[in-house]
């Protein structure tokens, strides 16, 4: 039986994606978002309240990186994501995270996620507060690749459960992608 729950923001998986940004004084900043995915073929796309002090700076420098959050560093993650960078200006340090200057965009990349989105604004949205990115780059780095391919038993990346308020590592695979499905031709 199918129970009605309502309206309520409930989709799995829901990334965990930690945002950074440089502010006016070049200082590096750090977030996290769940609402938030790949749009189009070169674009990501972030649902982010205009009260972040990342807003402001994405509106200021044009320009963001996106890192998959991994179960190695769920604690240093939440924390910057319940710490506002708005009352907290050093909340990189106190979580032990290292930002490193992107040579592709005006933006941070933490030295200790394994997999950055380097993107460039291409428009926020305030009616909506969607920011819309263009992907220029991908680092990753090489511990999490399989035969040059990025590998998501090593990548470890975790999924925010908005329900139990939990995190969830991704893991196992049960199927092959335009593969499986064939089966039923």
């Amino acid at each position: 039986m199918k129970i009605n729950l309502g309206k309520k923001t409930i989709l799995y998986p829901m990334p965990v994606l930690m945002v950074g940004t440089y502010d006016k004084k070049g200082n590096p900043d750090l977030m996290a978002a769940a609402w938030g995915g790949i749009f189009n073929d070169n674009m990501v796309c972030l649902c982010l309240d205009k009260s972040h002090k990342t807003v402001a700076n994405i509106k200021e420098r044009k320009a963001f990186t996106v890192a998959v959050a991994d179960a190695a560093h769920v604690t240093e993650c939440d924390y910057v994501g319940i710490v506002s960078a708005n009352e907290e200006s050093d909340k990189l340090k106190k979580a032990g995270l290292t930002a490193v200057k992107s040579t592709k965009v005006d933006a941070p990349v933490i030295e200790e996620l394994p997999l950055t989105l380097e993107c460039q604004l291409v428009s926020y949205d305030d009616s909506t507060d969607q920011a819309v990115g263009n992907i220029i780059n991908v680092i990753v780095d090489d511990a999490i690749l399989t035969e040059g391919k990025v590998d998501p038993a090593k990548l470890k990346a975790i999924t925010y459960d908005p329900v139990n308020h939990t995190y969830i590592q991704l893991g196992e695979v049960v199927g092959k992608a335009f593969s499986d499905g064939k089966k039923l031709r």
